[in-house]
């Protein structure tokens, strides 16, 4: 017979509660654990309080090593999540968006994989934090959150080609969860692309060939008038895949993951679409050929 999980004393509660606030609280500049918490609360108290010390540290020093650590977790996540971020950026820029980032948006999950869920809503609070350029870096901070939600999200069965040919105007079309569409102003699709090489290769990400690389490609990239660009993420056999489309494609996608019926989804795609109107059959059927064989459609 199971025993029945007893919960915590309130005296361990109040010792776990303890240790979680010191533990999560920002360090300093100085990547130190401050004496004095942002709330008032003094953390070589609270260290004396909850954590013994030894015949080499002292209660704070040992409370010092696990909020060093947490943190430093925290950061390694977060710069392995946005690499093209830092391009942009460069180094001094990122980690001062990064530390005021997680400072104000602090880990809320289980998982680090939801570290960067917020960053987006965070930029239109916080312009300030994006450089020179932020226009491209807010495409890239956008992409590269949306490759993530691509790479994780849940994968459904595919239509069968009987449940495609039993599709009318009035039938609404369910697409894959893992599918992200993205309207950006920049190729930060390419630029991304290469700065994951360089940061791939054997040469290490700070290597001074290396760096100066991925400067060389930013500064290209920045150079380049804004124009719209329009992007699907998709995932296949665990990679995912950037797939560019036309303004029409991109509309019809967008209508169809809105809820509207195929009908209204193609009339509102082809509306102010340049494309001939002997043409559009064609590209109708091309596309949906296209999307069926990527298994976009799902039931």
């Amino acid at each position: 017979m199971t025993e029945p999980v007893s919960e915590p004393s309130s005296q361990l509660l109040d010792i776990q509660r303890r240790m979680a606030a010191a533990v999560m609280h920002p360090l300093t500049r100085g990547e130190t654990m401050p004496r004095r918490r942002r709330d008032g609360a003094s953390n070589q108290r609270e260290a004396d309080a909850i954590i013994r010390p030894n015949d080499r540290l002292t209660s704070f020093e040992r409370l010092e090593i696990y909020n060093r650590q947490y943190w430093f977790r925290l950061y390694t996540s977060f710069e392995e999540d946005f690499p093209g971020l830092q391009a942009v950026l460069g180094r001094a820029r990122f980690d001062a968006l990064m530390r005021a980032y997680l400072t104000d948006c602090p880990s809320q999950s289980f998982t680090l994989r939801n570290l960067g869920s917020r960053l987006d809503a965070w930029l239109d609070q916080h312009p300030e934090h994006l450089g020179p350029h932020p226009v491209l870096a807010r495409d890239m901070a956008r992409l590269e959150w949306a490759h993530i939600e691509t790479f994780d999200s849940e994968e459904r069965p595919p239509l069968s080609p009987e449940a495609l040919a039993a599709i009318d105007e009035h039938s609404t079309m369910r697409l894959q969860p893992y599918l992200r569409m993205l309207a950006l102003s920049y190729p930060v699709d390419d630029l991304l692309l290469q700065v994951r090489n360089e940061n791939g290769s054997s040469a290490s990400s700070t290597n001074n060939a290396s760096t100066a690389r991925r400067r060389r490609h930013v500064r290209h990239v920045a150079t380049l008038a804004p124009r719209p660009i329009h992007l699907a993420l998709h995932r296949h056999e665990n990679s995912v895949w950037y797939k560019p489309l036309s303004p029409e494609e991109f509309g019809l996608l967008a209508a169809l993951i809105s809820g509207k019926t195929l009908g209204d989804a193609i009339d509102l795609a082809l509306a102010d679409s340049s494309l001939p109107e002997h043409q559009r059959a064609a590209f109708l059927q091309e596309a949906f050929a296209s999307w069926a064989m990527l298994g976009w459609f799902t039931s």
